[in-house]
């Protein structure tokens, strides 16, 4: 039976911004990590709040979003297993910038800034390696989001779809039929468009049985035609 720094371990290691790590930084950041779990429709932390402690997601979903005076929630990010959130705490402890909520049972393993800090300055290398895996984000979201703004809405939806399937089935979805358990206005958001456009473009796809929609939820039947709409 696998100890829970090694389950740790083979986790932190499928993490973006710990791809640079080799086994032995890998198994001194595993050494910090602690078990968390969190019932659905949970908030772990709130816009506003301390940066104490980045999350990594085991099993189970949550998302990002920031709330407007008005009512408005904006969802900025979906997360899945092995999705980190929260990492800016690694470095600094500066206000959140958004609140996450869980949508459904979350485990979780939670690094504490203060420990994961005191790590980097003794370990210099260590620092430098996550350094370049921050860095090689930075350039990807740039690149993404000039990407997007010479996109479609109908482009961008489709994307948006597309990566939600790849998560599905990077945790056991099939090839087809493939279940995304998101709202309209999720999509929407996440796609940077309004809900009215988001909702003609899925009727689109439904009416071409690309997808089909529910409340809450939308079964994508064949992911790869949404490659079609994606430009």
């Amino acid at each position: 039976m696998k100890t829970r720094e090694q389950e740790a371990i083979e986790l932190l290691a499928h993490v973006r911004v710990f791809e640079t790590l080799g086994p032995k930084d890998l198994a001194q950041v595993a050494a910090l990590t602690v078990p968390r779990t969190f019932d659905p429709a949970h908030v772990i932390f709130r816009e506003g709040d301390q940066s104490d402690t980045c999350y990594i997601v085991r099993i189970g979903h949550a998302r990002a979003i920031r709330e407007h005076g008005d009512g408005r929630t904006l969802t900025l990010a979906h997360f899945g297993p092995g999705d980190i959130f929260g990492e800016l705490a690694m470095f600094d402890d500066e206000r959140r910038s958004a609140t996450v909520e869980t949508l459904d049972t979350v485990e979780a393993i939670a690094l504490l800034g203060t420990d994961m800090r005191r790590l980097l300055r003794e370990h210099s290398g260590l620092a430098v390696k996550l350094v370049i895996s921050l860095g090689r984000r930075l350039r990807e979201a740039n690149e993404r989001i000039a990407r997007q703004s010479f996109q479609t809405v109908q482009s961008r939806v489709a994307g948006v779809l597309g990566q939600l399937v790849t998560q599905a089935q990077a945790e056991g979805a099939a090839d087809r039929d493939v279940l995304v358990t998101i709202t309209q206005a999720d999509i929407a958001q996440l796609a940077g468009s309004s809900r009215e456009s988001a909702s003609r473009f899925l009727a689109v796809l439904e009416r071409a049985d690309v997808v089909t929609q529910g409340r809450g939820r939308v079964v994508v039947h064949d992911p790869a035609a949404l490659e079609r709409y994606v430009f």
